[in-house]
């Protein structure tokens, strides 16, 4: 009977589980490389690990893998109920504490590499403040026309996913209302799918809305569709990047200036960013930085019996 050894943590209410034993041996190279290979060859584990009967679409994984350079602390592959991520903020949050956790790190800077980039990620206890891959706003203000909604405008960005941060929307975000928030968010994703409105040709798969926080000490309070069709229990790293690269653009917000965002269960993020040069199209680049809080959850020894009809996860 196949074993896999699991940690989970949650980071601001989202949920991280960390491969630490059996999981598959995806050799070496780029980690682009390896998500590949993963994908290609070893997709069932990936299934098996967060989708139900073990998980739910809520579950976001993450693979440790060899890094490729012996200076960074690990590699990381995120995945969750649908396929793969290119950086995941919430999960590097939740793979620090894990680290710690298993007395293989300690407080202090770490470097971490991911399938987009290598991000720096500094251990204080049970907070982590994470230096994101470089994040911009390739495109402002863009109508898409939503069935049932009319148009809707918000800016393309990229915070190590690519996102749809909506500007005109006056929806309450409460959760009482995550089913109608949900169903907005999708319609949205899928009329960008069907207009040709994509992230330099990638399918933008993660959508954003904002509205006034809850708490005054906070700056905005977001809700995030992710890939699957969960959202985002924390305020969304590579989310709040998008954000913070489109309020850099706007000139809302200045280097260094605090941003809280808060998430629609409530919980925060404390960021800021730092400008960082161009991208090859000339497009203004930002260094986002995230600080926000994990918790272990629980340890898991997940058992596939081969017996079982559902041992390698139900997939939508």
């Amino acid at each position: 009977m196949k074993t896999i050894d699991v940690i989970d943590s949650h980071t601001g209410g989202e949920p991280t589980r960390i491969i630490v034993e059996g999981g598959p041996d995806l050799g070496l190279g780029s980690l682009s490389d390896r998500v590949e290979r993963f994908r290609a060859g070893f997709d069932e584990i990936r299934s098996a690990v967060v989708n139900e009967p073990r998980g739910s679409e809520v579950v976001v994984g993450g693979l440790l893998v060899e890094p490729t350079k012996p200076e960074y602390t690990t590699g990381i592959i995120f995945f969750n109920n649908t396929g793969y991520l290119g950086m995941c903020g919430h999960g590097t949050i939740g793979l620090m504490v894990t680290l710690k956790h298993l007395g293989r790190i300690k407080d202090g800077p770490h470097v971490i590499e991911t399938p987009v980039g290598v991000v720096g990620a500094e251990l204080l206890g049970s907070r982590v403040v994470v230096q994101n891959v470089a994040s911009f706003c390739l495109h402002a203000n863009v109508e898409v026309d939503v069935p049932g909604y009319g148009a809707v405008i918000g800016d393309v960005a990229w915070g190590g996913n690519w996102f749809f941060l909506v500007k005109n929307s006056s929806e309450q975000l409460r959760v009482s209302r995550v089913e109608q928030l949900t169903h907005f968010t999708k319609q949205i994703r899928c009329a960008l799918e069907d207009q040709n409105i994509t992230g330099q040709g990638a399918v933008i798969d993660h959508i954003e809305l904002f509205d006034s926080p809850v708490d005054p000490n906070n700056q905005s309070r977001n809700f995030v569709l992710c890939p699957g069709g969960a959202y985002d229990r924390s305020p969304c790293g590579t989310g709040t990047s998008a954000k913070l690269a489109c309020l850099a653009a706007d000139g809302k917000l200045d280097p260094g200036e605090i941003w809280r965002q808060e998430s629609i269960v409530g919980s925060v993020f404390e960021c800021s960013y730092q400008p960082m040069g161009k991208t090859t199209d000339g497009i203004p680049q930002i260094c986002p930085t995230i600080i926000g809080e994990a918790f272990i959850c629980g340890e898991s020894k997940l058992m596939m019996d081969p017996a079982d009809q559902f041992c390698m996860g139900i997939r939508k």
